[in-house]
């Protein structure tokens, strides 16, 4: 990751305060879900989730008790945890770098689709081997893979439904190629 450039997006892994520190949290995430059956992908690094915290899905709150809180990030790990899936599940984004705004990197923008096909080889790579469950659309169309909402604006409710039906073998999860 640290070499990667992913069109105009935020690579914090190589840039900024605190990458090295970051790419230290996501080797040590990524070896204790190694076996994980289930891959769980988002659109993108959020300017206050991964981008902070270095871990799809988690704020930088949630791992140290300080720092910024992420909404989306909150309701995904709670959700994991209240459905006992928190260590079957890896957690991703079909852009694993920081898409924003021009010169504001307080801000998420949708990833372009150059940014989505360049980002590609990542998720194939964590694909291998597990379920892929799709978070929003945006992610279930650069996937082709089941769907559940995302947990934002409003979404919770659905997006814990969606994981309880998979969860509970209600729909079958295809495998990303």
């Amino acid at each position: 990751m640290r070499r990667a450039t992913i069109g105009a997006t935020f690579n914090f892994y190589r840039d900024g305060e605190g990458a090295a520190a970051r790419r230290h949290r996501l080797l040590a995430y990524l070896e204790a879900r190694a076996n994980a059956p289930l891959l769980l992908v988002g659109e993108a690094a959020g300017h206050r989730g991964a981008r902070v915290s270095g871990i799809p899905f988690t704020s930088e709150r949630q791992l140290t008790g300080r720092g910024p809180a992420e909404a989306s990030a909150t309701i995904v790990r709670r959700t994991l945890a209240e459905l006992g899936l928190e260590e079957q599940v890896l957690c991703w984004n079909v852009v694993p770098t920081h898409p924003h705004r021009p010169a504001r990197p307080d801000t998420n923008r949708r990833p372009t689709r150059a940014e989505v096909e360049a980002s590609r080889p990542f998720l194939r790579e964590l694909a291998r081997g597990r379920r892929v469950i799709a978070v929003g659309r945006l992610a279930e169309a650069a996937l082709d893979a089941p769907y559940v909402r995302h947990p934002s604006h409003g979404g919770a409710a659905e997006f814990r439904l969606g994981l309880l039906r998979f969860a509970a073998g209600g729909r079958r999860v295809r495998r990303f190629l």
